[in-house]
């Protein structure tokens, strides 16, 4: 059930807040977190379907990059995740409705995730110590990809959704669907998608190997894809809860771009059961549960020919009871089971076949104050990884480590006046190592690299403390927070002269590092009559060091500054706006500096009314001024410099019929 919220985000998520909030100003719908407060503490920020619709990518990472703190993986149009104060892969959870979404996309930076916006209906994100629930893995934050595939509500007759859009930049061609029925008692769901693209126009001209593609030409060679899924869904409710389940699929076959004869064909299939009794007797007001269940599998094709092929099957299941107020704390327990099984066959399986299975229990509380709030919480979990060897290849270690991390936050939030308050979050973070990091002995072409874990790795270890300023007077709003984590054990690839078959040897070791940044946003009403006129603002910078060497951490996005010029009146919206990026210089050795550049967007949206249907139309113009560019946080900007610049100029055209 959605919950609203006052915005008093803590941590850097007040950034994320205003530039990612669909509700009224100073408002944001929060689902991810357990409590219906009127105020929180909890830095939490939400996207809705407008925004999905006007700026939604093919990737989950490019449809978050640009938002204050947020950059992308970006290993080309295919395959990104969300990158937050520059920690990405494992230290981002990316969840489908609150569980995990057991792919493997932090596996390898070519490896896409698979969802897609075009079936979400909100994209939330968490952080502090709401995101504790989530696992120690959510160090950097938690992103819950959210669609309505059990219904959670009782609906009332028939309603639905229909959505077409197509793209001059990489020939998209997209439709989507949903219809729902039901009413208070029984609720029915399904949707559909279908997603086409081909090579990406980019402003300079590239070579290319891939038969039937020219040889050169201004796109990026093999990064052409193609995607569909739809799932069905039902639900049943009475008085004081609901019961539902859903299954869905997800394929996609889409070009790697590194390698310009090197496919992937993606499928995966996903079966959900939840459920919510609420007004229970006793201590406990209500309780909820979800089991999911996950059949993952990818092949890399080179040239059509099956090469490797990586599989994960895996259960998730996780119960939260929210308590009765306790001496003005509000809070929820709970307890998450989650277990995997992953395998690589093939002779470029640089992981070996493994089992992890990890049980914890949380607890999250929450004190409303008439000064503010206070939040704070905690995760205990246990965590066995186990390495099967490979029956194809002997140099695999086999073997069994467990781990036992333990996470604590606390976080505040203090009005200093109607229009000004304070926030402020502290969180001590433990997260256990994964198969990869303990036992990967391979060539890894993503990184192209011969990656070599270590088992002996413990824990990753981390303090995080940040500082938030935020004002808000009538639609006029700003937030300034600054940000430090000091990481004990940083698990990352570090470099080595060993030579393996011809490519770098990589080791996975526990290291010191240290993040810090700032974040900025606001906005400053221009004008106002029978039209609106708003200044968005936004700015970020983080700065990451191996505190070991000395030396800066690779994939770090430079300084960005952003301002958008945003006006509606009526049923017209229109927005122009540009980002510019520092060049980024600090990098390690082995690694590509990137240039500054700037990014030009425009978009207008107009809502039509027909009877019981409206039509949302809207156009996005995507680097107008067709600027060559590089991303800094991109590791094909080491390992392929030059393959997958960013996107050249595209028009994109849509609508969406509501009814």
């Amino acid at each position: 059930m959605q919950t609203h919220f006052k915005f008093s985000a803590l941590a850097g998520a007040c950034a994320l807040c205003s530039a990612m909030a669909q509700t009224a100003p100073g408002e944001v719908i929060i689902t991810g977190n357990p409590l219906g407060s009127a105020q929180t503490a909890v830095p939490a920020s939400a996207m809705g379907r407008s925004d999905l619709l006007e700026r939604g990518q093919s990737t989950l990472g490019e449809t978050l990059n640009g938002l204050p703190g947020v950059a992308s993986t970006y290993f080309g149009p295919n395959a990104s995740r969300p990158i937050i104060r520059g920690l990405d892969g494992d230290r981002i959870r990316v969840l489908n409705n609150n569980a995990s979404s057991l792919d493997v996309s932090a596996l390898s930076y070519d490896h896409a995730v698979p969802l897609d916006v075009l079936s979400t209906e909100r994209i939330e994100v968490l952080r502090g110590a709401a995101a504790l629930q989530y696992g120690g893995s959510a160090v950097g934050g938690v992103v819950n990809v959210i669609d309505n595939r059990i219904p959670r509500e009782g609906l009332s007759g028939v309603s639905g959704k229909a959505q077409l859009q197509a793209a001059t930049g990489n020939a998209e061609r997209s439709a989507a669907a949903l219809l729902e029925s039901g009413n208070e008692r029984w609720a029915v769901h399904a949707d559909g998608f279908d997603r086409r693209t081909g090579d990406v126009r980019v402003p300079v001209s590239l070579a290319c190997d891939k038969p039937g593609s020219p040889a050169q030409a201004r796109r990026i060679c093999n990064s052409a894809s193609e995607s569909r899924g739809g799932a069905i869904g039902a639900s049943t409710f009475w008085d004081h809860g609901y019961l539902g389940a859903s299954v869905n699929t997800y394929q996609s076959d889409y070009g790697t771009v590194a390698e310009d004869q090197v496919t992937i064909g993606m499928k995966t299939t996903r079966y959900a059961l939840e459920g919510q009794v609420r007004q229970l007797p006793g201590w406990f007001d209500r309780v909820k549960a979800r089991l999911s269940h996950t059949d993952y599998q990818h092949t890399e094709f080179d040239n059509g020919a099956a090469g490797t092929l990586f599989a994960n099957k895996g259960q998730d299941l996780r119960v939260e009871a929210r308590h009765r107020p306790v001496a003005g704390w509000q809070g929820v327990l709970g307890f998450q089971v989650e277990s995997g099984r992953f395998s690589a066959v093939g002779e470029e399986a640089f992981a070996p076949f493994s089992r992890t299975r990890s049980q914890a229990v949380f607890v999250h509380e929450e004190l409303p104050t008439t000064w503010g709030q206070f939040n704070a919480g905690a995760r205990w979990e246990s965590v066995r990884v186990q390495s099967l060897g490979n029956p194809a290849l002997d140099r695999f270690e086999v073997g069994t480590r467990d781990f036992s991390p333990f996470s604590l936050a606390a976080g505040a939030v203090l009005k200093l006046s109607p229009t000004w308050s304070l926030s402020g979050n502290a969180a001590m973070t433990q997260r256990a190592p994964k198969d990869y990091e303990l036992f990967a002995n391979g060539p890894h072409l993503a990184t192209h690299a011969w990656e070599v874990g270590s088992s002996s790795l413990g824990v990753e270890k981390s303090n995080s403390m940040d500082w938030g300023l935020q004002w808000k007077s009538g639609p006029n709003r700003m937030a300034v927070t600054a940000f430090a984590s000091q990481f004990a054990n940083y698990i990352g690839l570090m470099n080595t002269s060993a030579i393996e078959e011809d490519l770098p040897v990589q080791h996975y070791q526990g290291v010191k590092a240290q993040f810090r940044g700032i974040e900025a946003n606001g906005r400053q009403r221009l004008w106002q009559n029978a039209s609106t006129l708003d200044l968005d603002w936004r700015a970020d910078t983080v700065r990451a060091t191996n505190i070991r060497t000395g030396e800066p951490l690779p994939r770090i996005a430079p300084m960005r500054l952003g301002a958008t010029l945003v006006y509606g009146q009526g049923p017209w919206s229109a927005k122009v706006g540009a980002d510019w990026h520092a060049a980024q210089q600090r990098v390690p050795d082995g690694s590509v500096a990137t240039g500054a550049y700037t990014l030009v967007n425009a978009s207008v949206s107009y809502r039509q009314k027909l009877d019981t249907t409206v039509l949302q139309w809207f156009a996005r113009l995507d680097n107008l001024t067709h600027q060559l560019a590089y991303s800094a946080s991109s590791i094909l900007t080491t390992t392929a410099f030059g393959k997958s610049p960013l996107p050249g100029r595209s028009l994109k055209l849509g609508v969406q019929a509501s009814f």
